[in-house]
C-alpha cells in the first residue's frame, strides 16, 4: 500500500470509529477519542463524562466495544482506556452535544447559544465559537455564529491548541449542525510573551563587563602575534 493510501485509511477509520464511539456513548457524556499504535497493539483512549456507564456492569461494555472495534473495524489487538473529563464545560464535543440535546428540547437557538458561551467562557477557557447551521427559524437555512474571547482559525495552533467538537439536533422542519470551538484556560498561545524588566546595574554587572573587554583584547593581540608581519602588511 502506498504512503498515501495508508494515510487516507487511517484517517477513514478515525472518523468511522469516532462517529460509533459517539452514537454509542452518547448517555456516558462522550467527550472524544486518541488512537495510538503501540508494538502491543492500539491504544484506544475514551473520554467521558461518566466513566462507569461507559465501562458498564462488570466491564461488559467494555469488553463489547473491544469486539467491535477489532471486527468492524480491523484494529490491530484494540485496548481501550476509559478516562473522566476533568472539566466538561471545557470540553467541546460535551458541550457541543449538551447543546443538540437543548435544541431538539425546544430552546430558542439563541438563548442556548448564548447560555452555552457563557458558561463555556466561565469555566475559564480562552475563547470559545459556536456554529448553528440549518433550520433555525424556518423553511430557509441559515447560520449563526456566537463568538467570544480568542479564537485561532488558521496555522498550526488551530489544529494543536483549539478543541473541536461537533453534534447535530434532529428537529421537525430538518437537521441542525452544531459546531463548537474551544481554547482552554492552560493553552500556551504562540504569539502571546513577556517582557521582563531589564536587570539594575551594580559593580558586579560593570566588574564583569570590564573583565569580558578585557578577555577579548588579550585573545586579539595574541591572535596578531601567531599572524606573520607580511600578511599583515599585505592586508594593510
Amino acid at each position: 500500500m502506498a504512503i498515501e493510501r495508508k494515510f487516507v485509511s487511517e484517517g477513514v477509520t478515525r472518523v468511522r470509529v469516532e462517529e460509533y464511539l459517539s452514537r454509542e456513548l452518547k448517555r456516558a457524556g462522550y467527550g472524544g477519542m486518541d488512537i495510538v499504535r503501540t508494538p502491543m497493539g492500539t491504544q484506544v483512549t475514551i473520554f467521558a463524562e461518566k466513566p462507569g456507564i461507559v465501562i458498564g456492569k462488570g466491564g461488559k461494555l467494555v469488553r463489547q466495544l473491544t469486539q467491535d472495534l477489532s471486527t468492524n473495524f480491523n484494529l490491530e489487538s484494540p485496548q481501550v482506556e476509559v478516562q473522566q473529563v476533568a472539566n466538561p464545560s471545557v470540553n467541546a464535543q460535551i458541550m457541543a452535544e449538551r447543546l443538540a440535546t437543548a435544541l431538539e428540547r425546544g430552546w430558542y437557538f439563541r438563548k442556548a447559544g448564548q447560555s452555552t458561551m457563557r458558561r463555556v467562557m466561565e469555566s475559564g477557557a480562552l475563547g470559545c465559537e459556536i456554529v448553528l447551521s440549518g433550520k433555525l427559524t424556518g423553511a430557509r437555512s441559515r447560520v449563526q455564529k456566537f463568538l467570544e474571547g480568542y479564537v485561532k482559525h488558521c496555522g498550526e495552533p488551530s489544529i494543536t491548541i483549539v478543541e473541536k467538537g461537533y453534534a447535530i439536533a434532529i428537529k421537525k422542519l430538518g437537521i441542525i449542525g452544531v459546531q463548537v470551538k474551544i481554547i482552554p484556560g492552560d493553552a500556551k498561545l504562540p504569539d502571546r510573551f513577556e517582557v521582563l524588566p531589564p536587570k539594575p546595574y551594580s559593580a558586579e554587572t560593570v566588574e564583569e563587563s570590564t573583565n569580558i573587554g578585557d578577555d577579548v583584547d588579550a585573545e586579539l593581540a595574541e591572535f596578531e602575534d601567531k599572524v606573520p608581519e607580511t600578511l599583515i602588511e599585505g592586508e594593510q
